[in-house]
């Protein structure tokens, strides 16, 4: 039996060599073990260790090098597309709040964010209304530089008529060389002599002297005779000029201006529509030596009238101190009159501000008014006839009598002038409300070395209008200029402007100290932005 079975498992043993081997299938736990070796030998590869020196004992992964530049092209992007400047930057939100800030639109809004088609909009009826110029014969190269960029970014559409206005008489060579440069009618008129110089209720010798004084003292302007004229006149005469009777809104240019942004529809109608008074595009803050008792004078005349601000008076105003903490002891004051043989702060005895009035100080604030557009009723109106009457008679114009608190026998001239745009502003401030003023943030100017330039906005932005200006005799020249301007900056979140081109050597007065945007913000309904 044994033998058999010794027999067969022999015969068994030689058939299996004969047949082909068949691994015997894998099971589940054996896959799981392979596919692991498999991915440990692929890693294994990115784990090699790499010397950084030849002999250095210093070692990193082989991974690490090939990861390396992917992440730093990774962070390059995202810092491209996050950057203010970058037109991806409106498409991604950013981590950080914008770099220009909404303002509350609880009394003022911007008229139209971005373009209009400024085609449609001249369609529509004009207001009545005129560009302003005062100048001088010799100031021609600088007027036709404002002419230029307005009527390229804006009445090449509107055809808006100027009025221009000097001391003396307009030459032939002046008065054709600015109609080369304008689309609509042109006026030229004289100054009456009431308006322009000395009144006759003024010692001429004691105020040439005071502005001797300023020109010693190198205040800017302040030696210009004809400047202090000039102040007097845009704050109390030129809206009664003859040639400005019969129109009832006015936008103001200056000589050597520059405007970066289309202007698409017509700012005379929207102020109209949105029932404004004044608008305004900077506001900035004075020097104080310039303005001494300015305050004083027109806080005088609100109480006087008893005139109760509407909101726009606190604009101009410091910010109220904080209470000072109550005093342990209950001492008395000491009486009034003996201040003048008492040391400050003797005896509780507080430092008075010569510069406060009924605890209000001015904060040298005022709408910067080489640029406004307002309406021409509201200066004629007695209420600031009267506020321009009793600033005028101050002398303030030309120097001031400063009368101190303590010494009220001893009255200080001094070689100080006051402009027209404090006196614009503190006569808004006490007369109008936040609702009758406009702040023109989408216009793109600049007057001497101040700017103000919008981002443009994201939506709305038009193809650039071609405007080969006529005058320009090189043809290279004005296809040059033309194309500067069909290249506008690239939208920014907030932004409100339409294919501005802003210059860029010259920061922005909105984020400049000395800016009175803020305080213009305080008084509008705040920041509707972080």
């Amino acid at each position: 039996m044994s033998e058999k079975i010794s027999s067969a498992n022999g015969f068994v043993q030689r058939l299996m060599k004969k047949v082909p081997y068949t691994p015997a299938a894998p099971g589940l736990d054996d896959l799981k073990t392979s596919k692991a070796n498999k991915g440990f030998s692929r890693l294994s590869f990115f784990k090699r260790r790499i010397k950084l020196k030849p002999n250095s004992s210093i070692s990193i992964p082989l991974g690490f090098v090939l990861l390396f530049p992917s992440i730093v092209v990774l962070l390059i992007l995202i810092l491209v597309v996050k950057h203010p400047s970058s037109p991806g930057r409106i498409l991604i939100p950013a981590g950080t709040p914008p770099s220009i800030r909404k303002i509350s639109e609880k009394h003022d809004r911007v008229f139209a964010t971005g373009c209009l088609n400024p085609e449609d909009a001249a369609k529509q009826p004009r207001a009545n209304a005129a560009f302003v110029v005062l100048a001088r014969n010799q100031e021609l190269e600088g007027v036709i530089q404002s002419l230029k960029s307005i009527e390229r970014h804006f009445n090449r559409w509107f055809h808006y008529p100027y009025v221009f206005l000097n001391d003396g008489e307009f030459t032939e060579e002046f008065k054709s060389g600015v109609q080369n440069y304008t689309s609509g009618k042109t006026e030229f008129g004289q100054i009456d002599p009431s308006m322009w110089g000395f009144p006759d209720w003024v010692d001429i010798e004691v105020a040439k002297e005071g502005i001797r004084k300023q020109g010693d003292a190198v205040i800017m302007y302040g030696g210009m005779e004809s400047y202090h004229h000039m102040c007097r006149f845009y704050s109390g005469f030129f809206y009664k000029h003859e040639l400005l009777d019969k129109y009832e809104w006015y936008w103001r240019l200056e000589p050597e201006i520059k405007y970066f942004c289309d202007i698409t529809y017509d700012p005379f109608i929207e102020m109209a529509r949105n029932n404004k008074t004044y608008g305004f595009t900077i506001a900035v803050k004075e020097l104080k030596e310039t303005v001494p008792n300015i305050f004083r004078y027109a806080s005088a005349y609100k109480r006087k009238n008893k005139i109760k601000s509407q909101g726009l008076w606190e604009m101009f105003l410091e910010p109220p101190p904080e209470k000072a903490a109550e005093k342990k002891d209950n001492r008395e004051k000491t009486f009034p009159n003996a201040i003048l043989q008492t040391e400050v702060g003797h005896q509780n005895i507080e430092e008075i501000d010569p510069e406060d009035m009924e605890g209000e100080k001015y904060n040298m604030c005022h709408f910067w008014s080489n640029f406004e557009i307002a309406r021409l009723d509201w200066f004629r109106s007695k209420e600031y006839e009267d506020f321009f009457q009793m600033m005028d008679h101050s002398g303030g114009f030309w120097m001031e009598r400063v009368s101190f608190f303590v010494l009220e026998f001893a009255n200080i001239l001094t070689g100080v002038q006051w402009g027209d745009a404090p006196i614009h502003s503190l006569a808004a401030g006490a007369l109008l409300a936040p609702k009758d003023i406009h702040y023109f943030r989408d216009f793109g100017y600049r007057h001497t070395t101040i700017q103000h330039c919008p981002a443009n906005a994201p939506a709305r932005q038009s193809p650039h209008i071609p405007y080969l200006e006529k005058t320009t005799l090189v043809e290279k020249e004005r296809i040059e200029e033309d194309e500067y301007w069909a290249n506008p900056d690239p939208p920014k979140e907030n932004g409100v402007g339409c294919r501005c081109r802003c210059d860029t050597d010259i920061r922005d007065v909105e984020g400049k100290e000395g800016s009175c945007l803020a305080e213009w913000v305080e008084v509008a309904g705040g920041w509707a932005s972080p």
